[in-house]
């Protein structure tokens, strides 16, 4: 049986940071772990600066290896509730959503691009053409 050592393993963080763990106990520095991991279980798995980040926590005392809650805005938006935000009031702006759901700006708009809504003269429209607009398009085009 050949072993493929090119291919990279597909490593949870966890079992990232149990290796680094495992490197410091060793008394290696950042760059050799890295080295070591990379050359064992792919090249790209993780990089200098995530060793110097998890190197640094050990030496402080921090043994946690498991992500810890984050505080700070949602990624994600709850799609009915910003639907139906909308529906009530289609002149809400990007920024009064963001608030009102708790996340960022950016995240807004990706999902209402997301949904087909674009901001046209202060509100949320579909961006689909209605058949009518679709039929003036063409018109516009053929002539």
């Amino acid at each position: 049986m050949e072993i493929d050592l090119e291919s990279e393993m597909k490593l949870s963080r966890r079992e990232l940071r149990v290796l680094l763990l495992h490197e410091f106990r060793l008394g290696r520095k950042a760059t050799k772990a890295t080295s070591n991991i990379c050359g064992t279980m792919g090249k790209d798995v993780l990089s200098i600066r995530t060793a110097q980040h998890w190197f640094h926590r050990f030496k402080n005392g921090s043994f946690e290896l498991d992500d810890l809650p984050h505080t700070g805005r949602l990624l994600e938006v709850d799609m009915d509730l910003l639907k139906q935000l909308i529906e009530q009031d289609p002149r809400l702006t990007t920024k009064c959503l963001a608030e009102r759901l708790g996340c960022f700006q950016i995240t807004v708009e990706t999902h209402l691009h997301e949904i087909g809504k674009s901001w046209k003269y202060g509100v949320w429209i579909p961006h689909e053409l209605s058949p009518i607009q679709l039929q003036q398009r063409l018109m516009l085009v053929w002539n």
